[in-house]
């Protein structure tokens, strides 16, 4: 091996050690912490209206107007749910996240840049 691959090697960076730097961590807990519990209460919600649409067809028929039904309301807040999940995500997003990881990406691009 040359010895610059091997000076290279010596300061590589350990993608391990960053993974359980405290930054890192702090950024995953923030990030699950928002995306479980927002899974956990869509897929709720989406089986509440599967399981409508299954066992209870004549609930879910009844008219709320003219041709509209309840069946028809709970599948179009299926679209609406979807999308506000993703702007809310977007913006927790924007205003934690991105900026931890910023942070963390410039520590270790100072730290390659430095090796």
């Amino acid at each position: 091996m040359s010895e610059s691959t091997d000076a290279r090697r010596s300061h590589a960076i350990d993608y391990l050690q960053v993974q359980q730097s405290p930054p890192f961590q702090r950024l995953r807990k923030d990030h699950r912490s928002f995306v479980f519990p927002l899974a956990a209460l869509f897929l709720v919600w989406y089986f509440v209206y599967v399981l409508l649409a299954a066992f209870a067809p004549e609930f879910m028929a009844q008219r709320v107007w003219g041709d509209i039904t309840i069946g028809l309301l709970f599948g179009l807040g299926q679209f609406v749910t979807t999308f506000a999940i993703t702007m809310g995500y977007v913006a927790f997003a924007n205003r934690r996240l991105d900026p931890q990881s910023a942070r963390i990406r410039e520590t270790l691009e100072n730290a390659e840049g430095d090796a």
